[in-house]
C-alpha cells in the first residue's frame, strides 16, 4: 500500500496540488439536472480553483464557461443559482454574452482592436449524465465514459444493473446537506472499507446483513449486490419500502443493495424502490462539503402525501457515524504519531487501489 504522511490530510500544499490536478483535470458531478431547468437558468460552482458558470441555452443544452468577463477579468457573476434571461451581462463596463457564451455586444465596439468580438468567455467542459451535470475544466476533455467505465466494469463486470433503475428519469425528493471536518480522502478511505461496519452502523447492517462481515457491496465480489435482511421487504429503518419497486428493476434485484464508488466525487446507492446520490465538495485540507439526494419516481415524488423519511433516516443515521469516525481521523492526523498508527486488514483492500489512484492522477 503507497505510505501517506499525515500531510497528506492536512497541509494546503497538498489541497492546493489535488485542487489542480485531480479536480481541475478529473470529470465532478457538481449538480442535479433539475437545479439547471429552463433556458437562461444557471448555477455557479467552485471547481479546481475556478469559477464556473453553467447555463441552460434554449436549445435545452447546457454550456459550461469560466465566471470571468473577457474585458477586464471581473466575475460576471456571484449569485449561487438564478437566471439570466436571454443573456449574461457584465455589470462593470456592459460586454455581454449569449448563453452559449458568445460574445454579443460590446458598447463602442468600433473604437476597440480589431479582434475585440472574437473574445468569447472561455469554455469548459459539461455533460449530463444518470440526471446529473458533470463538469471538467479542460475544454478538450475526454468523454466522462472514459473516466467512469473503468469503474463500473471494476464493480459490476458484466453485469451492470444501473440502467435498471433509470436514474435519469427519478426525481430528487430528498436532500441533506452535510459539512464535514475531515479531508476528503479521510472520506473516501471510510467508504472503501466494511471494516468498521459491525463496529459502527448497526443500523445499516440490520438492513444489510452483509455489512456486518466485513465487505460492503464495493469491496465484495464483482457483480454482486448484496441481499437485504431475510425479513425485509425494503431498504429502510423500518425493513419496509416506502415506494413501488422501480419499473425497470428486474425480479431479481427487488430485494437486492447494490453500491459503487465513482471517484473522484461520487457515491450511488441503487436499491429497489429508490436511489441514493452522494457527492463530495471539497472545501480545503480538513472541510468537505458532502451532497445527499434521494431519488424516486416521478409518480411517487409528486404525491403530495409521499413521504421518504423511512428510506432517509437508514442512511442519514449511517452517513452521520461514517463522518464522526472521519472527523475523529482528521483530528489525529495532526499527531506526531499518526504515520505510524496505521494498520490495514484484508478487509480495506480498496484503500490501496484509492490511494494508487490518486497518486497516479497527481503526477500526471
Amino acid at each position: 500500500m503507497p505510505l501517506w504522511t499525515s500531510d497528506r490530510y492536512t497541509s494546503q500544499e497538498a489541497f492546493d496540488l489535488e485542487s489542480q490536478r485531480i479536480f481541475g483535470r478529473s470529470w465532478m458531478c457538481v449538480a442535479h439536472s433539475s437545479d439547471i431547468p429552463n433556458a437562461g437558468s444557471f448555477i455557479r460552482v467552485e471547481l479546481g480553483g475556478e469559477s464556473v458558470l453553467l447555463v441552460r441555452n434554449r436549445s435545452g443544452a447546457l454550456a459550461g464557461m469560466l465566471n470571468i468577463c473577457r474585458h477586464r477579468g471581473a466575475q460576471l457573476c456571484l449569485e449561487d443559482q438564478g437566471d439570466f434571461g436571454k443573456s449574461i451581462r457584465c455589470s462593470y463596463h456592459g460586454w455581454t454574452y449569449g448563453l452559449d457564451g458568445r460574445l454579443v455586444g460590446v458598447p463602442w465596439r468600433d473604437k476597440l482592436p480589431p479582434g475585440t468580438g472574437d473574445r468569447h468567455l472561455h469554455s469548459v467542459s459539461v455533460t449530463e449524465w444518470l440526471g446529473y451535470v458533470w463538469v471538467n475544466l479542460d475544454e478538450k476533455a475526454s468523454p466522462l465514459s472514459e473516466q467512469v467505465d473503468p469503474l463500473i466494469r471494476d464493480r459490476f463486470g458484466e453485469t451492470n444493473p444501473i440502467a435498471h433503475y433509470e436514474t435519469e428519469r427519478l426525481k430528487v425528493t430528498h436532500k441533506i446537506t452535510y459539512d464535514v471536518r475531515a479531508n476528503w480522502k479521510i472520506l473516501w478511505e471510510n467508504f472503501d472499507e466494511c471494516y468498521h461496519c459491525l463496529t459502527m452502523h448497526p443500523e445499516l447492517c440490520a438492513a444489510v446483513p452483509q455489512f456486518r462481515g466485513g465487505y460492503g457491496t464495493v469491496t465484495g465480489p464483482q457483480g454482486l449486490g448484496a441481499p437485504l435482511a431475510d425479513e425485509a421487504t425494503g431498504f429502510s429503518m423500518s425493513g419496509r419500502p416506502v415506494a413501488p419497486t422501480l419499473p425497470k428493476v428486474p425480479a431479481e434485484d427487488e430485494r437486492t443493495f447494490y453500491g459503487i464508488l465513482l471517484w473522484p466525487n461520487v457515491s450511488i446507492v441503487f436499491v429497489p424502490d429508490h436511489v441514493f446520490c452522494m457527492r463530495l465538495e471539497p472545501q480545503g485540507p480538513d472541510r468537505t462539503r458532502v451532497v445527499g439526494e434521494w431519488l424516486f419516481h416521478p409518480d411517487v415524488a409528486d404525491d403530495p402525501m409521499f413521504s421518504p423519511e423511512d428510506a432517509v433516516k437508514v442512511l442519514d443515521v449511517t452517513n452521520r457515524e461514517d463522518f464522526d469516525a472521519c472527523e475523529r481521523v482528521q483530528l489525529g492526523a495532526h499527531s506526531r504519531s499518526f504515520d505510524d498508527s496505521q494498520v490495514y486488514s484484508p478487509f480495506e483492500h480498496r484503500i490501496d487501489e484509492f490511494r494508487s489512484w490518486v497518486d497516479a492522477n497527481l503526477v500526471q
